[in-house]
C-alpha cells in the first residue's frame, strides 16, 4: 500500500505540530519535518515532533556534504530517514548511509535538479540508497512542472522504493502511484488546507482506491488558465508573489468589478484624448487598456468612450490621468480606473503614440503584459513571467487562508506569525 508522508515546510515549530496533529488524524503515515522547518528550529523539531507522534519522521535535510555528521544528527534526534541529494558526491551518500545503518536508520536520495535523475537513481541504488525521490521543488512547481514527467522513467529503472513530491493533491496522487510511486509526499494541499484533516483523508483515499478527488486548493495554471488564475487571486496577492514589485496605487476606481486582461499602451498629453479613443478599435475583446497621459488633471476619458469599450468587450481601462462622467460611468458598470476626475475635457489633438512601452510611476508596462485591478488597486504582471507569478500569487493565497483559519480558531496574526521571535534587535 503506497505511503502518504505529508511534508511540513513551516517556519514555526508550533504551527507545524497542530497541522501533523490533524495530518495524522486524516492518515498521513509518516511526517517529514520539512526544510524550511528544519533550517528555522533546528534538531528541536525532529525531536519534538518524534516525541509527539509514534510516526516514522523524516528529516529533509537535503545534505550536500558532511554526510556523516548530518545523518548522525538527525537520527540521534529521532529521524527514521534522512534525505540526502543526489547531486552530492558518491562519497557523501556512502558515509551517509554508513551512518544511517549505525543508528538503524535509512536514506532517500532526493532527486531535484539532476540532469540525468534515471540514471543517478540507479547509481545511487547501487551505493546503498534505501529511496530516492523524484522531485519538483517548489520554485519549479511555479512555472508549471510535475514529477510525472520523470516518474515513471525512474521507476522502471530501480528495484528499490521510489518517492514522489511536487504539487501532489487529490486530484493527481491516483497518477503518480499509477506511475510507480510507493511514497507520496504532499506539502501544500495538506498543509495550507483550512481543513488539514480532512485535505489529508481525501489523498489518502485517492492513492488507496486510485481515484481522482476534486482537490481544495488550487491546481497551478499554464499559459492558457491564466485569466482564470489571475481572477482568483487579489493585487495584494500579486504584490506579493512580485516582491512587491508592479504594483501601481492611488487610482480612484470609478466603476464595475475586477478587471483581468493584456494591455493594450496608449502615450497621450494631458487632455488629448484622440489616441485614447482610437486605442478602442485597435483592442480586442478582453484587452485592457492603458492609457499614460503624464498624470494629467484634464480628463482624457468619460462616458461615451466607456459605453465603446463595454459594448465591444474590452474588459477595462486604466488611465495615469483624468476621467470624467463619473456618474455615468458608475451605471454602466465598467472597470475604469484613474488618477484624478475633471469635469473638464481636452480636445483631440491626436498627438501620442499606441502599442508603446509605458512607465508609470515607476512601472514598465508592455503591449500583451498582464494587467490585474481590484478594489486594492493595479498590478502589472510581465507576460513572460506570467505563469510563474500566477502560480506564486495562487501559493500566496493557499498560505495566507490558512492562516485566516488559524486565527478563526482563536489565535492573533502576531501570535501565529510568532513576530516578536523574527523581530531583528537593533
Amino acid at each position: 500500500m503506497p505511503i502518504l508522508q505529508v511534508a511540513l515546510d513551516f517556519m514555526i515549530l508550533e504551527r507545524a505540530l497542530k497541522v501533523a496533529d490533524e495530518a495524522v488524524k486524516g492518515g498521513a503515515d509518516w511526517i517529514e519535518v520539512g526544510t524550511p522547518l528544519i533550517k528555522s528550529e533546528g534538531m528541536r523539531a525532529v525531536r519534538e515532533i518524534k516525541r509527539r507522534f509514534k510516526k516514522t519522521v523524516v528529516a529533509d535535510l537535503k545534505t550536500m556534504d558532511v554526510g556523516r555528521v548530518e545523518v548522525e544528527m538527525a537520527t540521534k534526534s529521532g529521524a527514521s530517514v534522512v534525505t540526502v541529494l543526489s547531486l552530492a558526491d558518491d562519497s557523501t551518500i556512502e558515509d551517509s548511509i554508513k551512518a544511517a545503518r549505525k543508528y538503524g536508520a535509512r536514506v532517500m536520495v532526493d532527486l531535484i535538479n539532476h540532469p540525468e535523475p534515471a540514471k543517478r537513481a540507479k547509481e545511487v541504488e547501487k551505493l546503498g540508497a534505501d529511496y530516492v525521490c523524484v522531485h519538483v521543488g517548489v520554485d519549479q512547481q511555479m512555472l508549471g512542472k510535475n514529477p510525472l514527467e520523470i516518474l515513471r522513467e525512474v521507476a522502471s529503472t530501480v528495484s528499490i522504493p521510489v518517492a514522489a513530491a511536487g504539487g501532489i493533491n487529490s486530484e493527481t496522487a491516483a497518477d503518480i502511484v499509477k506511475n510507480g510511486a510507493d511514497i507520496v509526499i504532499v506539502g501544500g494541499a495538506i498543509i495550507k488546507a483550512p481543513n488539514v484533516e480532512e485535505a489529508a483523508r481525501k489523498i489518502k483515499e485517492a492513492i488507496e482506491k486510485g481515484i481522482k478527488i476534486k482537490s481544495e486548493l488550487y491546481k497551478k495554471y499554464g499559459e492558457e488558465e491564466l485569466k482564470d488564475a489571475f481572477m482568483k487571486v487579489s493585487t495584494p496577492n500579486l504584490s506579493d508573489a512580485m516582491h512587491r514589485k508592479g504594483a501601481l496605487g492611488d487610482f480612484i476606481k470609478l466603476g464595475g468589478g475586477k478587471v483581468v486582461g493584456k494591455a493594450v499602451t496608449v502615450r497621450t498629453l494631458d487632455g488629448d484624448w484622440a489616441k485614447a479613443v482610437e486605442a478602442i478599435d485597435v483592442a480586442n475583446p478582453g484587452d485592457v487598456i492603458v492609457i499614460d497621459a503624464q498624470d494629467g488633471k484634464t480628463a482624457v476619458w468619460g462616458e461615451l468612450a466607456t459605453w465603446s469599450c463595454k459594448v465591444k468587450g474590452i474588459a477595462g481601462v486604466v488611465i495615469y490621468g483624468a476621467a470624467r462622467d463619473v456618474d455615468e460611468i458608475k451605471k454602466a458598470d465598467y472597470p475604469v480606473f484613474a488618477r484624478h476626475i475633471a469635469p473638464n475635457a481636452g480636445e483631440p489633438k491626436g498627438f501620442g503614440e499606441i502599442g508603446v512601452e509605458l512607465n508609470i510611476m515607476g512601472v514598465k508596462i508592455k503591449p500583451g503584459d498582464w494587467i490585474i485591478g481590484d478594489e486594492s488597486g493595479i498590478a502589472v504582471v510581465p507576460r513572460e513571467d506570467a505563469v510563474e507569478i500566477a502560480n506564486r500569487a495562487l501559493d500566496v493565497m493557499e498560505h495566507e487562508n490558512r492562516i485566516r483559519e488559524e486565527i478563526k480558531r482563536g489565535g492573533t496574526l502576531s501570535s501565529v506569525m510568532e513576530l516578536e521571535k523574527w523581530e531583528v534587535e537593533r
